[in-house]
């Protein structure tokens, strides 16, 4: 085989790999217009229905390092949740700020002598405390582990049969609890839920709740929408209906407790805990031959900032592409399982495929393509098709998520935000999608070069 062969099979390779995967959203876009509708559906016959007195109790897990900033204001928000039953448990992480004096100050805190059942191992729990003001308020004093770990302690501590984890920065919903657990009202096989990332920036705030909807006045932080709505949201709903969910935002997931505790509860030898957890409880589930569900919810129901520079972007989506590739890799066995179902034969390869390995193919076949373009050794009839499939299906796939969204939830009802919105829809497509390709291979990278076999 000749170099000009070799030319001819990697510009059909780049092509075609472009093509599948603009195929395979184009259908996890067809199934979420599907559970969309349904849910939407049933949506319209009310909202919420009333509290029925089966609703189960929620343990709001907090983990805690150096927050003595937003820490107070968070407790204070969830304290005002609209929800029948359900307790806070801050999980204060050895921080090395004010983070436990500002709390005892705020809500009073008093030494708890209560049992401390370590069923999932961990660091040494210093203090137990309650509040005296907010009799469903306690704060666990530990020793530093790492967010995992936290996370751990909280459910042991834990009183009630869901837990929901909550990130010091996100912004809640007043009815957030309310529609995370209606998947496990509806269905008693539902082990964990989740819900969709909203952009907070330049959005109103008060006493924690979001009180005026605003776009982002930074265009870095309304590409985020964008990419969130067609990577995100349709996609998880798409995956939703499979039962092949295998990523719930670490910022907001309801999870059954005891079905955590026996699939041994966060890694604490990863940083992608979040994303780590979802994909072994589907590995142990599967393999066991259990019923579950993993849910998705369209609606939204918590709201978190998005960086609004480069610099802080970037770190972002290279911890991210580095969690994505930690939490595959330790569930590995899950892969084309005879028992593994949707999950282990379209929802794992293809997020292997599209999604861990994708930002590897993507700014191999920017530069094989344009390189070889400009050099005359790929026809200009070729590049059109590759431009035509790796940018013109980006902006139809990014335009029917806006549509779907403003359909469905008609978050920004201003003309002026939906025009705003579809500029960046089409911007979005050059240049930062690009961006975040390269940012996520240098993730991979990191992880390839970098990474160690974590003990479980």
């Amino acid at each position: 085989m000749n170099w000009t062969d070799w030319i001819t099979g990697l510009q059909w390779f780049f092509v075609l790999y472009f093509i599948g995967s603009n195929i395979g959203y184009i259908l996890l876009n067809l199934l979420s217009i599907r559970t969309l509708r349904t849910y939407m559906e049933a949506r319209s016959l009310g909202d919420l229905p009333a509290y029925s007195g089966y609703e189960p109790p929620i343990s709001i897990l907090i983990p805690a390092y150096n927050e003595e900033s937003t820490i107070v204001a968070l407790v204070r928000s969830l304290l005002q949740l609209d929800y029948p039953e359900f307790e806070i448990i801050v999980v204060n992480d050895g921080s090395q700020d004010s983070t436990l004096a500002v709390l005892q100050n705020e809500f009073t805190l008093v030494l708890f002598p209560e049992a401390y059942w370590q069923r999932i191992k961990g660091k040494g729990v210093r203090a137990i405390y309650r509040s005296t003001t907010n009799s469903n308020l306690r704060v666990i004093e530990k020793e530093h582990g790492g967010k995992a770990d936290t996370l751990n302690a909280g459910i042991n501590a834990s009183r009630y049969p869901l837990f929901c984890a909550v990130s010091a920065d996100s912004i809640l919903q007043s009815d957030s609890l309310r529609r995370a657990v209606q998947p496990f009202l509806e269905n008693p096989l539902t082990v964990a839920s989740g819900g969709t990332v909203r952009i907070a920036n330049d959005c109103e705030v008060q006493n924690g709740f979001i009180t005026g909807i605003e776009l982002p006045k930074s265009g870095l932080a309304l590409m985020q929408i964008v990419e969130g709505l067609r990577t995100f949201l349709f996609g998880a709903m798409g995956w939703s209906t499979l039962n092949a969910v295998l990523i719930i935002s670490g910022a907001f997931g309801l999870f059954r407790k005891e079905t955590v505790i026996e699939a041994g509860g966060y890694h604490t030898g990863t940083s992608g805990e979040d994303m780590e957890l979802i994909v072994r409880l589907h590995q142990v589930l599967r393999l066991k031959g259990s019923q579950y569900h993993i849910t998705f919810i369209p609606d939204p129901i918590f709201w978190t900032k998005a960086p609004e520079n480069s610099s802080a972007l970037k770190t972002k989506r290279v911890n991210w592409q580095r969690r994505l590739a930690e939490s595959l890799t330790l569930n590995m066995q899950l892969l084309f399982h005879r028992k593994g179902g949707a999950v282990s034969w379209l929802a794992f390869p293809f997020v292997m495929i599209f999604e861990w390995l994708g930002p590897m193919f993507e700014v191999m076949g920017y530069i094989f393509m344009i390189s070889g373009y400009a050099l005359g050794l790929i026809s200009w009839q070729v590049f059109s098709v590759f431009l035509l499939v790796a940018i013109g299906f980006g902006m139809l796939l990014s335009v029917t998520a806006l549509l779907l969204e403003e359909l469905s939830f008609h978050i920004y009802p201003k003309t002026s935000q939906l025009a705003k919105l579809l500029i960046a829809v089409l911007l979005e497509n050059f240049g930062y999608r690009q961006r975040v390709s390269l940012w996520r291979f240098i993730g991979l990278m990191r992880w390839l070069f970098e990474r160690k076999v974590p003990a479980k």
